[in-house]
C-alpha cells in the first residue's frame, strides 16, 4: 500500500514538473530607434535571470525571447528593459531612466524618429 501511494506521489510530482515550460517563447514590443538601442535592450533582457535568448528587431521593434518560466516572467523582463530607459506596451520607463539613454536614442522625440527614418 505504501509503495502504491509513493508511486502515485512521484507520478503526480513528475507530471506537475513537466507542465512547467523550461523554454518558453514570447515576443514583446519595445520602443527604440537604433543599433545602440538594440544592444541596450538585448543586454537588459539577457541580464534577467532565466532569459536564454533575446533578439530585438530595429525595424519592427519586436523583442523575441526564449526564457525559463520557472525562473522569470515577462513582467520581470520588461521591468529590466524599462530600467535601462526603454518603454514596452505594459511598462513605461521612468523619466530618469529615459533621460539616461544617449541623445540619438531618444525614441520619444519626433525629430529623432525622423533622423532614423521611423
Amino acid at each position: 500500500m505504501k509503495r502504491t501511494i509513493l508511486l502515485g506521489l512521484f507520478l503526480f510530482i513528475g507530471v506537475t514538473l513537466s507542465a512547467q515550460n523550461k523554454n518558453a517563447k514570447a515576443t514583446i514590443e519595445v520602443d527604440g530607434v537604433c543599433l545602440m538601442c538594440k544592444d541596450r535592450i538585448e543586454k537588459a533582457s539577457i541580464k534577467t535571470k532565466g532569459v536564454k535568448s533575446a533578439v530585438w528587431n530595429v525595424e519592427t521593434h519586436e523583442l523575441s525571447l526564449i526564457y525559463d518560466e520557472r525562473k522569470t516572467d515577462l513582467t520581470k523582463i520588461q521591468e529590466g528593459i524599462a530600467a535601462v530607459g526603454h518603454d514596452t506596451k505594459e511598462i513605461i520607463a521612468s523619466d530618469e531612466a529615459y533621460g539616461s539613454v544617449h541623445p540619438c536614442c531618444k525614441y520619444r522625440s519626433d525629430d529623432v524618429k525622423e533622423d532614423h527614418g521611423n
